[in-house]
């Protein structure tokens, strides 16, 4: 609706159009209660009846669908109470009634059951999301512009009373501003053959059809970031975030949905958030924490009492948190880039670290968050643990690689602020963690030991060789990226311009980092914002949201910190003393952990070509037929855009590092 209009523009039906309207089976008690714009066309309403105080709009308008049917705006078959309809309305077939609604402008309305406010509502604003623990205790208040950090830190810091009881205050607030007895259908929504929609307010843009019943909740749309609910959803007490769709017969209670996030075909969730990109089909949530990019496609998988992102969980997989002794007490965190295969099974409590593969099933509530880049194996009912070897896994650079360009999100309106790396600060900390306690296992076992036990799994004397291996390649690599795109982003004239560098980052990168349900932040750096929340320095929710923003557009110097930080300990002085030699010496080892670590992923790659990938290809020929046919379904090797621009890249990454050192013997 026009904000501009006022209730001094809307004038009482005159005599004739009563009659126009009443000739036309339109019906009303007190006709004196319904008040129109100038422009009214009465012959726009036909068998419609009117309760309590109504405002109508200006109907000249038609409504065009995309087969080529076009049609009248107006309103046709249906009830109206006590609510006010914009201009260019299309309404028809509503076989209950819409009560106490907004209807803005290029509203259709076209076949519905109930449109209704039954009081005062916040529209599943303030809800409570049991997330990661069934058992309660973790509860997440669900509102419209939650993000997954937010609710990372209401979830996580319960040892932080003053922190989540600010938090709480903000969203009760915030609560408190949107309570209404008034509902709103916003500026060209699109509502058709659906069923029951009670104390539930409704974006511009949003596309509801065939809905069986939506219960105190908001479908946020914007004009940039439409949302679609769809076909079969039933949907009570919730949040669904502008550009998400949920369709096909889902089924949630109690959650939030995320930008970009996809439910579809039966999916069912309960007391779970889903945050950016997430993508759920065919199986089932509870009280799950869905960091941004969980995504499940297949039936009979389960995610149960834990907190996951940038995740993919195979068909038949899934978690337990009952012990059968206190109830379903128990959580895990799979940690970002997780996946696991096909019925792999965790038992809960457990931990698993970053971008780690799980096959099989474990029982013994491991803990691997300190060997990110890991498989996860079951070996005669034991867990197994092969730490490293997953960074050099093609899939796990692709993955990195897809994010970014799998982004659903549109418009500039982003409630989540994520990092995409495969190699950050945390991750490498965490490889630098891992390395160092293989390294005490081993110390401690001694080298004669054929295997190692540590934290509910067992670790091979070759797979603890090769885990310090990797290891210390991710580690080198990426310290010598962003020396790398240090050196590159500044002309350096003398020694002095060298080490300015190095103080050009923020000391808050400095210390350990952590991921934010997606968002790689320095410890420090955090702290300082829960500081500020808990000393009310920081008292509003979009002063919450700005600082993680601030957080994110700052990465790039907390990374220089870290980076400087690390250098120090590698050269065993501090940054103002690096000479030129030093930092050439850093890029002849990141070189040749770069051209190492890229021919392994090159070996990994070039398993899809092989004669075992062949199999199932040429199926009514020969082993000529075979290899034709696999050719001109996948391509071939030399062709092949990943391997190729593997190749490419390390021929310039050698160019960079010749062109560097150069430069730093002249200094």
């Amino acid at each position: 609706m026009n904000d501009q209009i006022t209730e001094t523009d809307y004038r009482n039906l005159r005599p004739d159009e009563i009659d126009i309207m009443q000739n036309r089976g339109c019906v009303c008690e007190e006709w004196e209660r319904v008040r129109v714009l100038k422009g009214f066309s009465p012959e726009r309403f036909k068998n419609v009846a009117f309760y309590g105080d109504i405002r109508l709009g200006r109907m000249n308008g038609r409504i065009d669908s995309v087969s080529g049917v076009s049609r009248k705006c107006g309103i046709y078959n249906s009830a109206i109470h006590n609510s006010t309809i914009g201009n260019n309305v299309y309404i028809r077939n509503v076989s209950n009634y819409i009560s106490n609604y907004n209807i803005e402008d290029d509203v259709v309305i076209d076949g519905l059951n109930t449109l209704e406010i039954t009081g005062s509502t916040t529209f599943g604003n303030g809800v409570s999301a049991s997330v990661i623990n069934e058992g309660g205790g973790r509860e997440v208040p669900i509102y419209d512009r939650l993000s997954a950090h937010e609710a990372y830190i209401i979830a996580l810091y319960r040892h932080r009373a003053e922190l989540l009881d600010r938090l709480r205050a903000m969203i009760d607030d915030y609560c408190g501003q949107v309570r209404s007895d008034r509902g709103v259908v916003g500026a060209g929504a699109h509502i058709s053959n659906c069923g029951h929609i009670s104390d539930v307010k409704i974006g511009a843009n949003a596309e509801i059809i065939g809905i069986v019943r939506l219960n105190n909740g908001t479908v946020n749309s914007t004009a940039e970031a439409g949302t679609r609910v769809g076909a079969g959803v039933i949907a009570d007490d919730f949040i669904m975030a502008s550009g998400c769709s949920v369709t096909d017969g889902v089924i949630i209670e109690r959650c939030f949905i995320g930008q970009g996030t996809v439910l579809s075909k039966q999916y069912s969730a309960v007391n779970s958030v889903f945050f950016a990109n997430c993508g759920g089909f065919h199986g089932e949530a509870c009280s799950i924490f869905a960091g941004p990019y969980t995504v499940t496609h297949h039936k009979s998988t389960l995610l149960i009492a834990g907190i996951y992102s940038f995740m993919n969980a195979g068909s038949g997989s899934n978690q337990s948190n009952h012990m059968y002794k206190l109830g379903p007490v128990h959580q895990g965190i799979l940690e970002r880039g997780t996946k696991t295969t096909s019925n792999s099974y965790i038992s809960f409590p457990a931990r698993i670290g970053a971008f780690t593969l799980v096959m099989g099933r474990h029982t013994a509530n491991s803990d691997t968050s300190d060997f990110p880049f890991s498989y996860l194996l079951e070996e005669d009912d034991e867990s197994v643990l092969v730490p490293g070897v997953n960074i050099r896994s093609v899939g796990t650079v692709r993955d990195a690689k897809k994010w970014p360009r799998r982004d659903r999100r549109n418009g500039s309106d982003k409630l989540d602020f994520l990092s995409f790396y495969l190699l950050t600060p945390y991750t490498v900390q965490k490889m630098i963690n891992g390395k160092e306690r293989l390294l005490k296992l081993r110390e401690e076992a001694g080298t004669a030991t054929k295997k190692y036990y540590h934290n509910g799994v067992k670790i091979s004397r070759e797979a603890l060789g090769r885990g310090i291996k990797y290891y210390n390649l991710g580690i080198t690599r990426f310290t010598g990226n962003v020396l790398v795109s240090l050196l590159q982003s500044k002309k350096i004239n003398n020694l002095e311009d060298l080490r300015g560098l190095f103080a050009s980052g923020d000391e808050d990168g400095r210390g350990q980092w952590l991921d934010i349900a997606g968002l790689i932040v320095p410890e420090n750096a955090l702290a300082n914002l829960l500081e500020d929340i808990e000393a009310g320095v920081i008292d509003k929710l979009s002063e919450v949201s700005n600082r993680f923003r601030e957080l994110h557009r700052n990465y790039s110097r907390y990374e220089i910190a870290w980076m400087s930080q690390r250098l120090e300990i590698i050269l065993g002085k501090k940054f103002s003393d690096f000479s030129a030699a030093d930092i050439a010496g850093i890029l002849d080892d990141w070189i040749t952990a770069v051209e190492e670590l890229d021919q392994m992923r090159c070996y990994d790659a070039r398993k899809e070509f092989s004669a075992t990938a062949m199999v199932g290809f040429g199926i009514d020929g020969d082993a000529e037929a075979r290899k034709k046919d696999f050719y001109a379904v996948r391509g071939e090797e030399e062709n092949n855009d990943f391997i190729t621009q593997l190749k490419a890249r390390l021929k310039l990454k050698k160019d960079t590092v010749a062109s560097l050192k150069e430069k730093l013997q002249q200094l």
